[in-house]
């Protein structure tokens, strides 16, 4: 899994939301990714698309993931996140 963030905004009493395209790869609700920049990592608690809730998405797909214990100060436009510790799938 790969994401670049175009955008970050929070939801009073669910989290820090993260936006974007993904890249490459596969990304599902209770997936572990890491933050590249900060080297943090978060769990994925929720993901939209067009305001839809959905359990997964794919490559090509713009989406908003909810990450859970992540503030907005740790994440930035531009940043890069991945999946945490997996394998790469091309």
């Amino acid at each position: 899994f790969r994401m670049t963030v175009q955008d970050i905004f929070s939801i009073r009493g669910r989290g820090t939301v993260v936006t974007g395209r993904i890249e490459s790869g596969t990304l599902n609700v209770g997936d572990k990714i890491q933050i590249q920049s900060s080297s943090k990592t978060a769990v994925v608690t929720g993901i939209e698309i067009f305001h839809k809730v959905i359990t997964q998405a794919q490559a090509g797909d713009n989406v908003g993931v909810l990450l859970k214990d992540i503030s907005q100060q740790d994440v930035q436009q531009g940043d890069v996140l991945t999946g945490s510790g997996s394998m790469f799938a091309w």
